[in-house]
């Protein structure tokens, strides 16, 4: 393959790992976000980066089939996870994985992330499904994600953080900073006692328009 260096696409990238961090939804060693921008072309945050402060050049570019042609960029260890996705799912474009406090608690608890509290969260994030643990960065982890983003765009990891997929990188940014507002609201109305969720008519009618 002819290198080039996507300069362009990477800056995107690298904008949103910026965003992701200022958010507070990673932290700086924590999380990555990829790009598909061709069949065989991924860009992909790499390890031991400042996700806070990420440049265009820190920016990793993958072949489809895990080459690493910036070699001078260690690639994520869930690298894997990312191509394993990619390789089963032509209609995903973007995937990113945060560790957003309050989604994340929901992994480690048997508690769920109620999206049917307003239709902002219904519409952008849908019914996130829960994914069994599994070592991070390990081809497990690969596997068992890879065959759950059939069924939902929005993955909680057990005992680990969040994923999210979209046709572009806004998409599943804005999944993820949904879901986090998600958790938050879900844990103030079980607090409070007086839960009241759209109807089961409401919730159909969103699913039907939005999603």
């Amino acid at each position: 393959m002819k290198k080039q260096n996507f300069k362009k696409e990477r800056k995107e990238v690298a904008r949103f790992m910026r965003r992701l961090y200022k958010q507070g939804l990673t932290t700086t060693s924590g999380g990555n976000i990829s790009l598909r921008i061709s069949d065989d072309v991924i860009l992909m945050t790499p390890t031991a980066t400042d996700k806070g402060m990420m440049k265009w050049k820190e920016v990793g570019i993958l072949t489809i089939l895990g080459e690493n042609m910036t070699p001078e960029l260690k690639p994520s260890i869930e690298s894997v996870l990312h191509l394993s996705i990619y390789k089963k799912y032509t209609n995903i474009s973007a995937i990113v994985h945060g560790h957003p406090v309050f989604a994340s608690s929901f992994t480690a608890s048997k508690n769920l992330i109620d999206t049917t509290l307003t239709g902002e969260a219904r519409a952008i994030c849908g019914e996130p499904k829960y994914v069994p643990y599994a070592l991070m960065g390990s081809p497990e982890l690969a596997e068992i994600v890879s065959q759950n983003a059939m069924d939902a765009d929005v993955l909680l990891l057990e005992n680990h953080g969040i994923i999210t997929t979209g046709q572009t990188l806004l998409s599943a940014f804005d999944k993820l900073e949904v879901l986090e507002n998600a958790a938050k609201m879900t844990l103030i109305v079980n607090l409070s006692g007086k839960k009241k969720p759209l109807s089961g008519d409401r919730l159909r009618e969103i699913e039907k328009i939005f999603r």
